[in-house]
């Protein structure tokens, strides 16, 4: 089967919060059209991943979701997560602990996990808006392995 990975990042506060969730609803409806099988690669740590979350569960129901998999990347298991698992794995198609990041020091932990999707994936998508903080170390990251890359953050990026 030909599965394309995708992986995805971005700042934690998001401005502009209805026009991202819009060019995400666009390319992911694409990605699940032109693909026989899509992997999302989520996080679950701020407003973007809550916003790409949501808008891959709102495609999976209005286009289709029998061609793909929506996965939560924790790097370590959480309180919060055992504390709500089941409603977790209700949500997610699968959730995965990233045995890289779990076993290595708490303050690298989220580096390590980012770094192990991006190394998954066929493409990252981004949201960064300034030279700083995880999401830009994972796209500079991205860059330097030549991992094909979309920053909707630019507003040159065609989606179409």
């Amino acid at each position: 089967m030909n599965t394309l990975t995708v992986s995805f990042f971005g700042h934690r506060i998001i401005k502009n919060a209805l026009e991202i969730e819009g060019r995400l609803d666009k390319l992911i409806q694409t990605l699940l059209r032109e693909h026989e099988y899509v992997e999302f690669l989520v996080g679950r740590d701020g407003e973007f991943d809550q916003i790409v979350s949501s808008t891959i569960c709102r495609c999976k129901r209005t286009i289709r979701d029998d061609n793909c998999a929506h996965v939560w990347v924790l790097p370590y298991p959480t309180a919060d997560f055992r504390d709500n698992e089941d409603a977790y794995r209700d949500y997610y198609d699968e959730i995965e602990i990233c045995g890289a990041a779990a076993g290595g020091h708490f303050k690298g932990a989220y580096q390590t996990r980012n770094r192990e999707m991006v190394d998954r994936s066929d493409l990252v998508v981004f949201f960064v808006q300034h030279e700083s903080g995880g999401a830009w170390q994972t796209m500079k990251y991205a860059k330097r392995k030549g991992i094909p890359r979309i920053n909707l953050n630019d507003p040159l990026e065609d989606l179409e």
